[in-house]
């Protein structure tokens, strides 16, 4: 990353983690869960409408490191390892979705 997109990113750094969290409060727990995706989408439409690309980016950075730490904390207070998490979040996925 070179200086002037360090700079960049770093204006918006905020709003983003914001967003980022307003859309955690928004999606845990909400049924039913297919509309998980549809909220998702809207924040992301949102976000590029007033952040571009940068702020897409950012968010993937946030969504990407809040889901790191709580599969770390989810690991350590069952006892697995991150691997069977991961597994398990895959085999959901392949549920989901058998086709591909």
């Amino acid at each position: 990353m070179d200086e002037d997109e360090d700079r960049r990113l770093r204006v918006i750094a905020p709003d983003i983690s914001q967003i980022s969290i307003s859309l955690l409060r928004k999606v845990v727990g909400l049924y039913p869960e297919e509309r998980i995706p549809e909220e998702a989408l809207a924040c992301a439409d949102e976000v590029l409408e007033r952040y571009g690309t940068d702020g897409l980016r950012l968010l993937v950075m946030s969504l990407a490191g809040w889901a790191a730490v709580e599969i770390e904390r989810d690991a350590q207070a069952t006892g697995r390892t991150h691997e069977a998490l991961l597994d398990d979040i895959d085999l959901t996925r392949l549920e989901a979705h058998p086709d591909g």
